[in-house]
């Protein structure tokens, strides 16, 4: 067996701990709108420039500056006035608000309200529970009631579901061939984000939106437009009121969010609405066999465990639920990006 010297423990255990410094200069960048004024400006500017465009220090934005250079969100270009930023191309693609595929909502939900709720992980660890009695002084016994607390956190959440949604939306949604499926419902679609994607990518289809009355109204306000004539929305609670029939129902991220026993409670409903030969796609972060991997899924199940009831599971206890349910023909298909996408048949 090789002494300490051999392993590169030091390395790793520095890196692990610096992800949190990390994630907030991304997270406090994207919040100043630093990527934003240089998109805008068309030009490098100066540390300067910059701190006095977003009302900052000269000395914390020139810090913030150079952090974000060392991570390769920004690059520099030194000249006889002295130090230049401008963004790099994932920073225009991803950091910017204008972008169709924007991150900035995501990361601003996360900044603000995840993060609040991950001081609290060894209280969680402990108890086997989500916290947000702590986190924010609300009872966790709806996580939905909760995350939904105010009227500014559910639009937070709409969008930043959106923001992922219009990245990785279209792999799960090509995952299988769904062009058969010509009456498609999107249960807890939030804010259209997939629906859109799943009508523009299959165009002589039509998508419901179902979702609570209050994420409904919002949807209709803040995010899809009344001219997406095949996007349509019903309101409801999918746990206590019925489901309508439909070819295929989408539950993308929703399984994660619950207890085996909800997730039971909640395909069987599905079952007994889908349409014989329809089936239910499900959307979800897919643990390995062995859940020894990938380290994405093991932190989303994390988050679960700090903000809901559920878990991130392997593609076989997907597959179980559905088949608890009376869904067949079950077929996987990994992604290699973000979410992963299990199509069961009825």
């Amino acid at each position: 067996m090789g002494s300490t010297e051999d392993l590169d423990y030091p390395q790793i255990i520095v890196q692990y701990s610096n992800g949190f410094l990390i994630s907030k200069v991304m997270f406090t960048a994207c919040e100043l709108g630093v990527f934003d004024l240089l998109l805008e400006s068309g030009k490098p500017l100066s540390s300067d420039a910059i701190a006095a465009g977003l009302g900052a220090s000269t000395m914390g934005m020139r810090r913030l500056l150079d952090a974000c250079v060392g991570l390769k969100l920004l690059a520099v270009e030194m000249t006889q006035e002295g130090a230049l930023y401008r963004n790099t191309e994932i920073s225009n693609v991803y950091l910017t608000k204008s972008s169709p595929k924007s991150q900035y909502h995501i990361m601003m939900y996360y900044s603000n309200t995840v993060y609040l709720c991950w001081q609290y992980l060894a209280d969680a660890v402990r108890e086997g529970r989500n916290q947000y009695g702590r986190a924010f002084g609300v009872s966790s016994k709806d996580p939905f009631g909760a995350m939904y607390r105010s009227d500014e956190e559910m639009l937070k959440f709409m969008a930043g579901q959106n923001s992922v949604w219009s990245i990785c939306g279209r792999d799960v949604l090509a995952a299988f061939d769904l062009s058969p499926f010509r009456q498609i419902y999107d249960l807890g679609g939030g804010g259209g984000a997939l629906a859109q994607e799943c009508v523009s990518l299959y165009p002589n289809s039509t998508v419901t939106i179902y979702d609570l009355p209050k994420v409904v109204q919002v949807a209709k306000e803040q995010f899809v437009s009344p001219e997406e004539r095949q996007i349509t929305f019903h309101e409801g609670d999918f746990f206590n009121d019925s489901i309508p029939e439909a070819e295929l129902y989408i539950l993308s991220k929703i399984l994660h969010d619950w207890d085996d026993d909800k997730c039971k409670q909640l395909l069987a409903k599905v079952y007994k609405a889908c349409k014989p030969g329809g089936g239910v796609l499900l959307v979800e972060s897919l643990l390995n066999e062995d859940r020894s991997g990938p380290v994405e899924t093991q932190l989303y199940s994390m988050n679960m465990l700090v903000q809901t009831e559920g878990k991130e599971r392997t593609a076989a206890e997907y597959s179980k639920l559905l088949e608890a349910a009376g869904f067949g023909v079950i077929q996987v298909k990994r992604t290699g990006k973000l979410y992963d996408a299990v199509l069961g048949r009825k």
